[in-house]
């Protein structure tokens, strides 16, 4: 099993009266986190695309670009990129260079976005949100698989041969599909034959097994190999010295960020008894001591009878850079090693 870090690079790092931390500092400061990951031994780290105030990541390749010069083992990827509003030829031309760059360690996630503000930004109908991701997905996969491809669509202007370069290192280049909690999106990523990437923004991840059975069914029936359908789980985490440390670091960020959502969105403010709620046995936050995580990842594996990948969004205790740092050592040192036992075991 995978175990990584996504980031969407907030700049919403303050609390109460807490000062702000600038942009170039923040900017700095994740690719100290990304250079951690890396030197702790984590698998996989993730930048997110937002096109809105308090995130710097609506270039996430750029940003990965950057990583992949301060790392050496890492995979780095989007997390997602939000396909339906960008061009596929770009993506794949930005995601191919990275992979140079990074030798061979470059992946996409994509997905429709679950922020919208990218449609109108970029001059797309949010009334066509499925429709566009559905052509561009087929045109992503089909550069994917040959340099110079007949393609035509609605939304795009078709291609007669014309060569995409650069090609990657990889001879695939890892596509995984980004889903929410949309029967249909499991069984596109299923007849697909994709990796499948869960966002998971509460609640109880033992929800998601019906859908990820249904993600195996499509994918048994449209061929493809069981070592093909990979599941991966992306939640909130944190990990520190006792659970008591944690949830100090993490709880204050992860409410202001919340209440600073629902506000735009509708929603009531956060409150503690949500943030204990997730946190709790049952809850999908992996949030605390590193026993208390592994024995959380344990379990979660147990309720989706497999996961490949793991990946946590910590960024809202970025305010704290030492804990943050600190719960990424401890992700890599501590609770990995003994998740990769726990799977070799069985």
């Amino acid at each position: 099993m995978d175990i990584g870090i996504v980031s969407f690079a907030a700049t919403s790092a303050a609390v109460g009266d807490e000062p702000l931390i600038g942009d170039a500092d923040r900017m700095a400061f994740l690719l100290d986190e990304v250079e951690a990951a890396d030197q702790a031994g984590l698998d996989v780290f993730g930048i997110g695309e937002h096109h809105r105030d308090a995130y710097l990541d609506s270039a996430p390749a750029v940003i990965l670009a950057a990583a992949a010069a301060r790392t050496k083992t890492i995979r780095l990827t989007s997390a997602v990129t939000v396909l339906s509003a960008a061009d596929p030829v770009r993506v794949f031309q930005e995601f191919a260079t990275l992979d140079l760059i990074a030798r061979g360690r470059a992946e996409i996630v994509v997905g429709r976005g679950l922020s919208i503000e990218a449609y109108s930004l970029f001059g797309h109908d949010l009334a066509d949100y499925d429709a566009l991701f559905a052509e561009k997905l087929d045109l992503l996969l089909a550069l994917r698989e040959s340099t110079q491809i007949e393609w035509s669509g609605h939304f795009r202007a078709p291609l007669r041969g014309q060569g995409v370069y650069p090609r990657p290192q990889q001879a695939v280049l890892p596509i995984w599909l980004g889903v929410g909690g949309t029967p249909e999106s499991f069984i596109r990523a299923g007849t697909l034959g994709l990796p499948l990437m869960i966002a998971v923004i509460g609640g109880d991840i033992a929800r998601f097994r019906p859908l990820v059975d249904l993600y195996r069914r499509a994918g048994a029936v449209a061929g493809h190999s069981e070592s093909a359908l990979k599941v991966g789980v992306h939640t909130f985490g944190f990990v520190a010295d006792t659970d008591e440390q944690a949830h100090a670091s993490f709880f204050p960020g992860w409410q202001y960020m919340f209440t600073k959502i629902g506000a735009q969105r509708g929603w009531p403010p956060a409150t503690r008894a949500q943030y204990d709620q997730m946190t709790s046995r049952h809850g999908a936050f992996l949030v605390g001591s590193p026993d208390t995580v592994i024995t959380k990842i344990r379990q979660a594996d147990l309720d989706l009878a497999g996961i490949d990948r793991i990946t946590v969004l910590m960024n809202s205790a970025a305010r704290d850079q030492p804990a943050l740092l600190r719960s990424i050592t401890l992700l890599g040192g501590a609770v990995r090693p003994a998740v990769q036992r726990a799977v070799g075991e069985r």
